[in-house]
Protein backbone atom coordinates (compact mmCIF):
# COMPACT_ATOMS: atom_id res chain seq x y z
CA UNK A 1 0.00 0.00 0.00
CA UNK A 2 1.33 3.26 -0.91
CA UNK A 3 1.29 6.18 1.40
CA UNK A 4 1.85 9.77 1.15
CA UNK A 5 2.69 10.22 5.03
CA UNK A 6 1.28 12.86 6.95
CA UNK A 7 1.87 11.65 9.86
CA UNK A 8 5.54 13.39 10.97
CA UNK A 9 4.58 16.96 10.07
CA UNK A 10 0.83 16.58 11.99
CA UNK A 11 2.97 15.23 14.95
CA UNK A 12 5.66 17.94 14.83
CA UNK A 13 3.12 20.83 14.64
CA UNK A 14 1.12 19.28 17.90
CA UNK A 15 3.83 19.07 20.04
CA UNK A 16 4.31 22.14 20.00
CA UNK A 17 0.89 23.31 21.58
CA UNK A 18 1.21 23.07 25.03
CA UNK A 19 -1.62 20.60 26.62
CA UNK A 20 -0.41 19.67 30.06
CA UNK A 21 -3.26 18.42 32.08
CA UNK A 22 -3.37 19.41 36.07
CA UNK A 23 -4.70 16.92 38.73
CA UNK A 24 -5.22 19.69 41.28
CA UNK A 25 -7.56 21.52 38.98
CA UNK A 26 -11.67 20.28 39.43
CA UNK A 27 -12.38 21.05 36.09
CA UNK A 28 -13.47 19.47 32.46
CA UNK A 29 -11.06 19.44 30.86
CA UNK A 30 -8.75 20.59 34.01
CA UNK A 31 -7.08 22.98 31.83
CA UNK A 32 -8.25 25.09 29.46
CA UNK A 33 -5.50 24.77 26.63
CA UNK A 34 -6.30 21.42 25.96
CA UNK A 35 -8.83 22.74 24.19
CA UNK A 36 -6.58 24.67 21.91
CA UNK A 37 -5.08 21.37 20.35
CA UNK A 38 -9.01 20.34 20.21
CA UNK A 39 -9.79 23.36 18.04
CA UNK A 40 -6.65 22.32 15.47
CA UNK A 41 -7.73 18.99 15.19
CA UNK A 42 -11.24 20.03 14.00
CA UNK A 43 -10.49 22.45 11.84
CA UNK A 44 -8.16 19.73 10.27
CA UNK A 45 -10.88 17.13 9.81
CA UNK A 46 -13.60 20.08 8.95
CA UNK A 47 -10.71 20.23 6.14
CA UNK A 48 -10.30 16.93 4.95
CA UNK A 49 -14.37 16.76 4.56
CA UNK A 50 -15.04 15.27 7.43
CA UNK A 51 -18.22 17.35 8.04
CA UNK A 52 -19.72 16.55 11.57
CA UNK A 53 -16.19 16.95 13.14
CA UNK A 54 -16.20 19.12 16.62
CA UNK A 55 -15.21 19.87 20.07
CA UNK A 56 -17.77 19.94 22.80
CA UNK A 57 -17.26 22.11 25.78
CA UNK A 58 -15.80 19.51 28.10
CA UNK A 59 -13.06 19.18 25.40
CA UNK A 60 -13.82 16.06 23.56
CA UNK A 61 -13.12 15.90 20.00
CA UNK A 62 -15.70 13.58 17.99
CA UNK A 63 -15.93 13.10 14.30
CA UNK A 64 -17.25 10.49 11.74
CA UNK A 65 -15.72 9.03 8.52
CA UNK A 66 -18.93 7.50 6.93
CA UNK A 67 -19.13 3.88 5.88
CA UNK A 68 -18.55 3.78 1.89
CA UNK A 69 -19.50 -0.10 1.72
CA UNK A 70 -22.88 -1.82 1.25
CA UNK A 71 -22.09 -4.65 3.89
CA UNK A 72 -23.48 -3.89 7.16
CA UNK A 73 -19.89 -3.73 9.36
CA UNK A 74 -19.57 -2.69 13.03
CA UNK A 75 -18.98 0.66 13.78
CA UNK A 76 -15.42 0.79 15.29
CA UNK A 77 -14.15 4.11 17.18
CA UNK A 78 -10.19 5.07 17.17
CA UNK A 79 -9.66 6.78 20.34
CA UNK A 80 -6.14 9.00 21.39
CA UNK A 81 -5.47 11.62 23.84
CA UNK A 82 -4.66 15.35 23.68
CA UNK A 83 -3.40 16.29 27.22
CA UNK A 84 0.37 15.47 28.47
CA UNK A 85 1.44 14.27 31.28
CA UNK A 86 2.07 17.01 34.76
CA UNK A 87 5.35 14.89 35.68
CA UNK A 88 7.73 17.18 33.28
CA UNK A 89 6.59 20.25 31.39
CA UNK A 90 5.28 20.11 28.11
CA UNK A 91 5.42 23.73 28.01
CA UNK A 92 7.69 25.49 24.67
CA UNK A 93 8.43 21.89 23.20
CA UNK A 94 11.24 22.06 20.90
CA UNK A 95 11.52 19.19 18.52
CA UNK A 96 14.20 17.38 17.27
CA UNK A 97 14.64 15.00 14.34
CA UNK A 98 17.86 12.92 14.13
CA UNK A 99 17.48 11.47 10.57
CA UNK A 100 19.10 7.81 9.54
CA UNK A 101 20.05 7.52 13.39
CA UNK A 102 23.48 6.24 13.86
CA UNK A 103 22.59 3.57 16.58
CA UNK A 104 24.68 5.91 19.41
CA UNK A 105 24.11 7.86 22.43
CA UNK A 106 21.60 10.74 21.73
CA UNK A 107 22.97 14.21 23.62
CA UNK A 108 19.90 16.86 23.58
CA UNK A 109 20.83 20.50 22.43
CA UNK A 110 18.74 22.49 24.32
CA UNK A 111 20.47 20.81 27.73
CA UNK A 112 23.93 18.61 27.22
CA UNK A 113 23.10 17.04 30.51
CA UNK A 114 20.27 14.59 28.99
CA UNK A 115 21.50 12.24 27.26
CA UNK A 116 19.20 9.34 25.70
CA UNK A 117 21.69 6.34 26.65
CA UNK A 118 21.37 3.19 24.75
CA UNK A 119 22.02 0.98 27.34
CA UNK A 120 18.99 2.58 29.00
CA UNK A 121 16.76 2.50 26.04
CA UNK A 122 17.89 -0.47 24.39
CA UNK A 123 14.63 -0.43 21.90
CA UNK A 124 16.72 2.64 20.31
CA UNK A 125 19.25 -0.18 18.80
CA UNK A 126 15.98 -1.39 16.75
CA UNK A 127 15.91 2.31 14.77
CA UNK A 128 19.18 2.48 13.41
CA UNK A 129 18.69 4.12 9.85
CA UNK A 130 15.19 5.67 10.97
CA UNK A 131 14.28 8.85 11.62
CA UNK A 132 14.14 9.89 15.71
CA UNK A 133 12.23 12.19 17.03
CA UNK A 134 12.93 13.86 20.70
CA UNK A 135 12.83 16.91 22.61
CA UNK A 136 15.77 19.73 22.97
CA UNK A 137 15.84 18.03 26.38
CA UNK A 138 14.29 20.87 28.48
CA UNK A 139 10.57 19.43 28.38
CA UNK A 140 9.13 16.27 27.60
CA UNK A 141 8.30 15.31 24.19
CA UNK A 142 4.45 14.67 23.89
CA UNK A 143 4.10 11.39 21.52
CA UNK A 144 2.70 10.52 24.73
CA UNK A 145 -0.17 10.57 22.83
CA UNK A 146 0.15 13.23 20.12
CA UNK A 147 1.62 10.27 18.52
CA UNK A 148 -1.64 8.48 18.32
CA UNK A 149 -2.99 11.42 16.86
CA UNK A 150 -1.33 12.22 14.20
CA UNK A 151 -1.41 8.13 13.49
CA UNK A 152 -5.23 8.62 13.42
CA UNK A 153 -5.51 11.82 11.38
CA UNK A 154 -2.81 10.51 8.81
CA UNK A 155 -5.23 7.35 8.38
CA UNK A 156 -8.38 9.23 8.58
CA UNK A 157 -6.80 11.27 5.71
CA UNK A 158 -5.81 8.86 3.41
CA UNK A 159 -9.31 6.93 4.34
CA UNK A 160 -11.03 10.22 2.91
CA UNK A 161 -8.93 10.55 0.01
CA UNK A 162 -8.74 6.88 -1.47
CA UNK A 163 -12.59 5.87 -1.32
CA UNK A 164 -11.11 2.33 -3.41
CA UNK A 165 -9.97 0.86 0.59
CA UNK A 166 -13.76 -0.01 1.31
CA UNK A 167 -14.70 0.44 5.30
CA UNK A 168 -17.47 0.63 7.52
CA UNK A 169 -18.86 3.41 9.78
CA UNK A 170 -15.17 4.95 11.65
CA UNK A 171 -15.67 7.14 14.69
CA UNK A 172 -12.75 8.92 15.81
CA UNK A 173 -12.63 10.13 19.59
CA UNK A 174 -9.58 12.43 21.20
CA UNK A 175 -10.22 12.79 24.92
CA UNK A 176 -8.73 15.51 27.74
CA UNK A 177 -7.42 14.47 30.96
CA UNK A 178 -6.10 10.90 30.31
CA UNK A 179 -3.28 11.16 32.00
CA UNK A 180 -4.93 12.31 35.44
CA UNK A 181 -7.13 9.10 34.78
CA UNK A 182 -10.13 11.36 33.74
CA UNK A 183 -10.19 10.66 30.22
CA UNK A 184 -13.47 9.54 29.79
CA UNK A 185 -15.12 10.73 32.87
CA UNK A 186 -17.08 12.81 30.25
CA UNK A 187 -17.51 10.89 27.29
CA UNK A 188 -20.95 10.94 25.50
CA UNK A 189 -20.86 7.05 24.35
CA UNK A 190 -24.38 7.39 23.04
CA UNK A 191 -22.87 10.44 20.33
CA UNK A 192 -20.31 8.28 19.66
CA UNK A 193 -22.11 5.09 19.25
CA UNK A 194 -19.65 2.85 18.27
CA UNK A 195 -19.86 -0.74 18.60
CA UNK A 196 -15.87 -1.42 19.36
CA UNK A 197 -12.62 0.56 19.85
CA UNK A 198 -9.07 1.24 19.82
CA UNK A 199 -6.82 2.96 21.72
CA UNK A 200 -3.51 4.61 20.06
CA UNK A 201 -1.53 4.69 22.77
CA UNK A 202 0.85 1.99 23.02
CA UNK A 203 5.03 1.57 23.13
CA UNK A 204 7.34 -0.86 20.87
CA UNK A 205 6.09 -1.23 17.52
CA UNK A 206 3.87 -4.28 16.79
CA UNK A 207 2.56 -4.48 20.06
CA UNK A 208 -0.58 -4.68 20.92
CA UNK A 209 -1.87 -5.20 24.48
CA UNK A 210 -5.15 -6.38 25.73
CA UNK A 211 -4.70 -6.46 29.22
CA UNK A 212 -4.10 -3.85 31.90
CA UNK A 213 -3.95 -3.32 35.52
CA UNK A 214 -6.75 -3.17 37.87
CA UNK A 215 -6.41 -0.58 40.02
CA UNK A 216 -7.88 1.37 43.28
CA UNK A 217 -6.89 4.43 45.33
CA UNK A 218 -6.94 4.63 48.66
CA UNK A 219 -7.26 6.95 51.28
CA UNK A 220 -6.13 6.71 55.06
CA UNK A 221 -7.12 9.76 57.62
CA UNK A 222 -5.81 9.98 60.34
CA UNK A 223 -6.81 11.78 63.90
CA UNK A 224 -4.43 12.45 66.32
CA UNK A 225 -4.27 13.17 70.15
CA UNK A 226 -3.26 17.56 69.82
CA UNK A 227 -1.70 19.26 72.88
CA UNK A 228 0.39 22.10 73.41
CA UNK A 229 3.96 20.39 73.10
CA UNK A 230 5.02 22.10 76.51
CA UNK A 231 3.07 19.93 78.33
CA UNK A 232 2.46 16.70 75.55
CA UNK A 233 4.05 13.87 77.67
CA UNK A 234 1.61 10.75 78.06
CA UNK A 235 -1.04 12.54 76.09
CA UNK A 236 -0.02 13.79 72.95
CA UNK A 237 -0.36 11.44 69.96
CA UNK A 238 1.25 12.66 66.63
CA UNK A 239 -0.64 11.81 63.02
CA UNK A 240 2.45 12.96 61.40
CA UNK A 241 4.24 10.29 63.10
CA UNK A 242 1.50 7.62 63.27
CA UNK A 243 1.51 8.04 59.35
CA UNK A 244 5.05 7.90 58.80
CA UNK A 245 5.22 4.81 61.16
CA UNK A 246 2.70 2.72 58.40
CA UNK A 247 4.88 4.00 55.45
CA UNK A 248 7.79 2.13 57.47
CA UNK A 249 5.82 -1.09 58.79
CA UNK A 250 4.80 -1.87 54.87
CA UNK A 251 6.99 -4.13 52.80
CA UNK A 252 10.16 -2.59 51.81
CA UNK A 253 11.36 -5.87 49.46
CA UNK A 254 8.16 -6.26 47.86
CA UNK A 255 4.69 -4.90 46.65
CA UNK A 256 6.09 -1.49 45.78
CA UNK A 257 7.00 -0.30 41.88
CA UNK A 258 10.55 -0.07 42.36
CA UNK A 259 10.54 -3.59 43.51
CA UNK A 260 8.23 -5.77 41.18
CA UNK A 261 7.73 -6.23 37.41
CA UNK A 262 5.35 -8.27 34.94
CA UNK A 263 2.44 -9.49 36.74
CA UNK A 264 3.30 -8.73 39.67
CA UNK A 265 1.10 -5.79 41.21
CA UNK A 266 1.59 -2.88 44.34
CA UNK A 267 0.85 -1.03 46.96
CA UNK A 268 2.21 2.42 46.20
CA UNK A 269 1.89 5.40 48.75
CA UNK A 270 1.50 8.81 46.52
CA UNK A 271 1.08 11.66 48.72
CA UNK A 272 1.50 12.04 52.37
CA UNK A 273 0.07 15.93 54.24
CA UNK A 274 -1.29 17.19 57.23
CA UNK A 275 -0.90 18.23 60.55
CA UNK A 276 -0.18 17.05 64.45
CA UNK A 277 -3.81 16.24 64.48
CA UNK A 278 -5.06 15.63 61.05
CA UNK A 279 -3.13 13.38 58.58
CA UNK A 280 -3.53 12.35 55.29
CA UNK A 281 -2.05 9.20 53.21
CA UNK A 282 -2.67 8.48 49.77
CA UNK A 283 -2.06 5.24 47.74
CA UNK A 284 -2.66 3.31 44.47
CA UNK A 285 -3.12 0.18 44.25
CA UNK A 286 -2.18 -2.45 40.96
CA UNK A 287 -3.04 -5.75 40.25
CA UNK A 288 -4.16 -8.31 37.29
CA UNK A 289 -7.13 -9.05 39.47
CA UNK A 290 -9.23 -8.73 41.70
CA UNK A 291 -8.21 -10.90 44.24
CA UNK A 292 -4.92 -9.54 44.26
CA UNK A 293 -6.35 -6.25 44.83
CA UNK A 294 -8.07 -7.53 47.70
CA UNK A 295 -4.62 -8.94 49.60
CA UNK A 296 -2.84 -5.79 48.76
CA UNK A 297 -5.96 -3.40 50.86
CA UNK A 298 -6.01 -6.44 52.85
CA UNK A 299 -1.71 -6.06 53.94
CA UNK A 300 -2.51 -2.26 53.97
CA UNK A 301 -5.78 -2.53 56.79
CA UNK A 302 -3.85 -4.62 58.89
CA UNK A 303 -0.67 -2.66 58.83
CA UNK A 304 -2.70 0.60 59.69
CA UNK A 305 -4.01 -1.70 62.89
CA UNK A 306 -1.22 -2.54 63.85
CA UNK A 307 0.17 0.46 64.08
CA UNK A 308 -3.16 1.95 65.57
CA UNK A 309 -2.61 0.10 68.73
CA UNK A 310 0.21 1.84 70.16
CA UNK A 311 -2.02 5.45 69.90
CA UNK A 312 -5.19 3.89 71.34
CA UNK A 313 -6.94 7.44 71.32
CA UNK A 314 -6.10 8.10 68.13
CA UNK A 315 -8.10 7.00 65.12
CA UNK A 316 -8.41 6.15 61.30
CA UNK A 317 -10.70 6.01 58.59
CA UNK A 318 -9.45 3.73 55.46
CA UNK A 319 -11.59 4.41 51.73
CA UNK A 320 -11.05 2.32 49.23
CA UNK A 321 -12.20 3.72 44.85
CA UNK A 322 -12.45 1.53 42.33
CA UNK A 323 -10.12 3.26 39.26
CA UNK A 324 -10.73 1.13 36.38
CA UNK A 325 -10.58 -2.77 35.50
CA UNK A 326 -8.37 -4.90 33.89
CA UNK A 327 -10.46 -4.75 30.07
CA UNK A 328 -9.31 -8.70 29.40
CA UNK A 329 -12.35 -9.36 31.25
CA UNK A 330 -14.22 -7.29 28.37
CA UNK A 331 -12.00 -8.44 25.49
CA UNK A 332 -12.19 -12.16 26.18
CA UNK A 333 -15.97 -12.16 25.41
CA UNK A 334 -15.04 -10.39 21.87
CA UNK A 335 -12.15 -12.66 20.32
CA UNK A 336 -12.22 -10.76 17.10
CA UNK A 337 -11.74 -7.69 18.30
CA UNK A 338 -7.99 -8.65 19.35
CA UNK A 339 -7.46 -11.14 16.47
CA UNK A 340 -8.33 -8.46 14.08
CA UNK A 341 -5.73 -6.32 15.09
CA UNK A 342 -2.95 -8.88 15.29
CA UNK A 343 -3.70 -9.25 11.64
CA UNK A 344 -3.79 -6.03 11.10
CA UNK A 345 -0.13 -5.59 12.49
CA UNK A 346 1.17 -8.29 9.92
CA UNK A 347 -0.41 -6.82 7.45
CA UNK A 348 1.39 -3.32 8.25
CA UNK A 349 4.47 -5.76 7.39
CA UNK A 350 5.35 -6.07 11.54
CA UNK A 351 5.24 -9.39 13.86
CA UNK A 352 2.66 -8.64 16.42
CA UNK A 353 3.07 -8.81 19.99
CA UNK A 354 0.76 -9.34 22.48
CA UNK A 355 1.47 -7.75 25.77
CA UNK A 356 0.37 -6.89 28.97
CA UNK A 357 0.31 -2.73 30.61
CA UNK A 358 1.63 -2.37 33.95
CA UNK A 359 -0.51 0.44 34.23
CA UNK A 360 -3.94 1.81 32.48
CA UNK A 361 -5.77 3.72 29.69
CA UNK A 362 -8.88 5.16 28.32
CA UNK A 363 -9.24 1.60 26.50
CA UNK A 364 -9.54 0.20 30.16
CA UNK A 365 -12.45 2.06 31.00
CA UNK A 366 -13.84 2.57 27.78
CA UNK A 367 -14.28 -1.39 27.60
CA UNK A 368 -16.25 -1.41 30.83
CA UNK A 369 -18.48 1.30 29.42
CA UNK A 370 -19.36 -0.94 26.86
CA UNK A 371 -17.20 -0.45 24.32
CA UNK A 372 -14.70 -3.54 24.06
CA UNK A 373 -11.22 -1.41 23.64
CA UNK A 374 -7.51 -2.81 23.30
CA UNK A 375 -4.19 -0.76 23.00
CA UNK A 376 -2.15 -0.74 19.33
CA UNK A 377 1.11 0.28 19.35
CA UNK A 378 1.94 4.20 18.67
CA UNK A 379 5.50 3.82 19.01
CA UNK A 380 5.81 6.27 21.95
CA UNK A 381 8.92 5.50 24.53
CA UNK A 382 10.17 6.76 27.57
CA UNK A 383 6.89 8.37 27.98
CA UNK A 384 6.33 11.53 30.78
CA UNK A 385 10.03 12.64 30.81
CA UNK A 386 12.85 14.57 28.84
CA UNK A 387 14.14 11.04 27.25
CA UNK A 388 11.09 10.72 25.73
CA UNK A 389 11.41 9.69 21.82
CA UNK A 390 9.29 8.29 18.54
CA UNK A 391 10.44 6.59 15.55
CA UNK A 392 9.06 8.34 12.34
CA UNK A 393 8.71 4.74 10.78
CA UNK A 394 7.21 3.19 13.58
CA UNK A 395 4.43 6.40 13.84
CA UNK A 396 4.19 5.13 9.74
CA UNK A 397 3.41 1.85 10.78
CA UNK A 398 0.60 2.72 12.99
CA UNK A 399 -1.20 4.68 10.25
CA UNK A 400 -0.85 1.08 8.06
CA UNK A 401 -2.22 -0.41 11.15
CA UNK A 402 -5.31 1.31 11.35
CA UNK A 403 -5.98 1.29 7.99
CA UNK A 404 -5.87 -2.52 7.34
CA UNK A 405 -7.17 -2.69 10.16
CA UNK A 406 -10.51 -0.88 8.93
CA UNK A 407 -9.68 -2.69 5.72
CA UNK A 408 -10.22 -6.21 7.44
CA UNK A 409 -13.56 -5.29 9.38
CA UNK A 410 -15.44 -4.78 6.16
CA UNK A 411 -13.92 -7.32 4.77
CA UNK A 412 -14.77 -9.98 7.42
CA UNK A 413 -18.36 -8.91 7.99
Amino acid sequence: MNITHTVTERFLRYVKIDTQSDPASPTCPSTEKQKDLGRVLVEELLAMGIADAHLDEHGYVYATIPSNTDKKVPVICFCSHMDTSPDCSGKNVKPQLHKKYDGKDIILPGDPAQIIRTAEHPELLKQTGNDIITTDGTTLLGADNKAGLAEIMDAAHFLITHPEVKHGTIRILFTPDEEIGRGVDKADMKKLGADFGYTMDGESAGHLEDETFSADGATIEITGVSTHPGFAKGKMENALKIGARILEKLPQDTCSPETTEKKEGFLHPTGFSGTLEKATLSFIVRDFDDAGLKSKEELLEKTVKEVMKNFPRSSYKLEIKEQYRNMKVVLDKYPQVVDYALDAIRAAGLEPVRSSIRGGTDGSRLSFMGLPCPNIFAGEHAFHSRHEWVSVQDMEKAVLTIIHLCRIWEERS
